[in-house]
């Protein structure tokens, strides 16, 4: 007899959003996808990188309050606006490539200056998810061509490597029911994190389960979404307004062990198209995060020391197109108290920052959060903030940003959490301390990190 487990997690209905601070226009309805690069240059600008801190601390202590909202323009908007409640508009954490249309040889944006604006972290101050330590798996899909599909992943359905209008970088595009299987990651194991952005555009209806994953065993009855040996997890972001959760028994996917219904209020695809899912295993227990909003806490989704393997599926009725990036996979279930106190240093890649800026992405609030509490309970305790690049741009340029980095993340804990000021220094490496090869998206995404050393 197969062990197994099924749970659908039907997200629907989701209200708006916010107010798109940051409009997505789709030129042609009937591509939805718009395929070139254009949009990516306007808003990713980071001219005159040496200037020092001076704009870092400029109004930064208005980092947690929520900025006022922008009048609505049209057309596109600039590819460094984001959503108020944190809507991902900008490459997470990741420097620009060298070489993109909107980067200078160095690796920062041309034809503007740089400004490291605050940006309101405020809907997420109950955001508890925090990333695991080392980054196992990432793809930005920056290595693929448009309209390629990339060689590390398995598909039974259509897709390819395309630009979302509005939104920099690039987006794996699947417009066509069916599977598709990142074989780079060979296996979920018990304390993993996975992080990714996701887009859907079309029409939605209430029917077929929508976008989900697949955390499956049996590599017979890996494509087959509808049933096999694994957990499921499925949103439906526009159309219906519940998201549900069922458990069925290990061994009959029919009986149910659970049937819940649960609200979602912060992601309505038909609004806006861009959310953030964000998903935490610990051992059994699966915890499920669309943007700021912790949708499901299952305490047996998995069966514990199970090699579990990871698949994605579109399932839509009609023409809709599924876009997903940033996917992000890390392990090690974070211990900063032991880290930082007994052995005196602590590294994490859970804080992430705008493109060539110092300004603190909202998700990374359950990082900060969590460094703040160990600071404040053991007050006695002075550290040294650290901030580290990957080698996309030139040293000098790395080498700044990565003090800005330092600087705004010194702030945040002063401002937001109430730490003393004078507990705290900064300094930044730049490049020059990799703990990884910067060859390949894992080993920069490694790299990109904020350290903490106790002194």
């Amino acid at each position: 007899m197969r062990d197994y487990q099924f749970i659908g997690v039907f997200a629907v209905g989701m209200a708006i959003l916010g107010e798109a601070a940051a409009q997505v226009r789709v030129n042609d309805p009937a591509q939805t996808v718009e395929r070139t690069v254009e949009g990516r240059v306007n808003g990713r600008v980071d001219q005159g990188i040496n200037r020092g801190l001076d704009k870092v601390e400029e109004g930064i202590g208005n980092i947690f309050k929520k900025k006022e909202k922008k009048p609505k323009s049209e057309g596109r908007s600039s590819a460094g606006e984001t959503a108020a409640t944190g809507t991902t508009a900008a490459d997470e954490s990741a420097d620009a490539p060298a070489g993109s249309p909107a980067s200078t040889p160095g690796g920062t944006p041309r034809n503007s200056p740089r400004t490291d604006e605050p940006r309101s972290l405020k809907a997420y101050s109950k955001f508890d998810f925090v990333p695991g330590e080392k980054v196992l798996y990432f793809d930005d899909f920056e290595r693929v061509a448009i309209g390629d599909f990339p060689e590390n992943f398995n598909s039974n359905t259509s897709g390819e490597v395309m630009s979302l209008d509005g939104h920099p970088g690039k987006w794996l595009g699947i417009t066509k029911n069916g599977t598709i299987i990142p074989e780079s990651i060979k296996t979920i194991p018990d304390n993993t994190t996975i992080e990714f952005d996701v887009a859907v555009i079309g029409e939605m209806g209430c029917a077929n389960d929508g976008f989900g994953l697949k955390f499956y065993t049996d590599k017979e009855t890996a494509m087959d979404y509808h049933f096999g040996t694994g957990s499921y997890v499925s949103l439906h972001s526009g159309g219906c307004p519940y998201a549900k959760v069922t458990v069925t028994k290990p061994d009959d996917y029919s009986t149910l062990l659970l049937d819940n219904k649960l609200d979602i209020k912060n992601w309505d695809s038909d609004k806006v198209p861009v959310g953030r899912v964000s998903i935490w295993r610990q051992k059994g227990r699966l915890r499920l995060y669309l943007n700021e909003e912790k949708v499901a806490d299952i305490p047996r989704f998995f069966i514990e020391q199970k090699p579990y393997m990871l698949a994605f599926y579109h399932n839509f009725y009609g023409e809709i197109t599924l876009l997903m990036r940033n996917l992000k996979i890390a392990v090690g279930a974070p211990d900063t108290r032991s880290k930082l106190i007994t052995e005196g240093k602590f590294s994490t890649t859970g804080i992430l920052f705008d493109v060539n800026k110092a300004t603190i992405r909202p998700e990374s609030y359950g990082v900060l959060k969590d460094i703040a509490n160990v600071l404040k309970e053991n007050a006695g305790v002075c550290v040294r903030i650290i901030g580290h690049t990957d080698t996309d741009g030139d040293d000098a340029s790395n080498l700044a940003l990565s003090k800005r980095r330092a600087e705004s993340v010194r702030v945040a804990l002063t401002t937001e959490f109430g730490v003393e000021a004078a507990r705290l220094e900064i300094d930044g490496k730049g490049e020059s301390q990799p703990v990884a090869p910067n060859t390949t998206p894992e080993g920069k995404a490694n790299n990109r990190r904020v350290e903490f050393v106790k002194l």
